[in-house]
């Protein structure tokens, strides 16, 4: 017997905003309502992304889970707001269909990692570190010294090879071949409308536009299927500047998928 509650969800969008940089608890957040689609049977997903990305990892778990809600059924339509740049194109990638306003800020496909080297200013201040390593490179990006050559050709071939993960997703989301993605993907940002031409976003509109192209996809009713939130975010000023916080100092040294201006 299927319930009536869940023959309704059947009939309708579910919805899922990813908003602000891509961590942890973004991360948490986002996979717990994709399973609460797959669990509710929703037959399609409108993806709001607002971000300018975020770490690696927290973007491929979202890309992968959304993968796996693809291949059990599940429609995806990404929406793109004032921006979804860098990890927010990786995670977008694994939609159906992408729409994107024609002002929004996308693209920025690249990878960055940064560290602080504050050896003059720790001179100057009197503070010396000693430090006792098990290897060579145990110390990569202490911010005591700057980077040897040898550091900077290890850091250089991991973000290579991140690069080349984001590429390749990237370019099997969209049907494009890797070498036309390399041509484009040095880390620019581009318009929803450039995006629309380089083949990274399907559709211009807003989110109303991305909610009748999901009720298409599921041959859903559009005058009789209004989204359904799942995963709501609690976005005050003080989480914000702990989001803030956590970039510009807890992911310091890590690859980051992430428009930086």
């Amino acid at each position: 017997m299927v319930w009536p509650l869940r023959r309704l969800r059947r009939k309708r969008i579910a919805r899922i905003c990813l908003e602000g940089p891509i961590t942890g608890g973004a991360r948490k957040r986002v996979l717990k309502a994709i399973r609460q689609v797959e669990e509710q049977k929703f037959p399609v997903l409108l993806l709001r992304i607002d971000s300018p990305g975020g770490t690696v990892g927290d973007s491929q778990e979202i890309h992968q889970a959304l993968m796996r809600l693809r291949q059990k059924g599940c429609q995806i339509v990404a929406s793109y707001g004032n921006i979804s740049a860098s990890g927010g194109v990786y995670v977008g990638s694994a939609a159906n269909r992408v729409v994107a306003n024609p002002g929004t800020i996308t693209g920025s496909i690249g990878v960055i990692l940064r560290g602080n080297n504050l050896e003059k200013l720790l001179k100057r201040l009197g503070v010396r570190f000693e430090t006792v390593k098990s290897g060579e490179f145990k110390d990569i990006l202490s911010p005591d010294k700057p980077l040897s050559d040898g550091e900077r050709e290890i850091l250089q071939a991991l973000i290579d090879s991140s690069y080349g993960q984001f590429v390749t997703a990237v370019a099997e989301g969209r049907g494009l071949s890797e070498e036309s993605v390399r041509a484009f993907a040095d880390g620019r940002v581009f318009s929803g409308a450039q995006a629309l031409q380089l083949g990274l976003v399907d559709l211009l509109g807003d989110e109303e536009t991305a909610r009748l192209e999901a009720a298409r996809l599921a041959n859903l009713d559009p005058n009789n299927s209004s989204p359904v939130t799942l995963g709501k975010q609690k976005q005050g000023v003080l989480q914000k500047l702990r989001q803030q916080l956590q970039l510009e100092l807890g992911l310091g040294g890590q690859p980051l998928w992430l428009y930086q201006p």
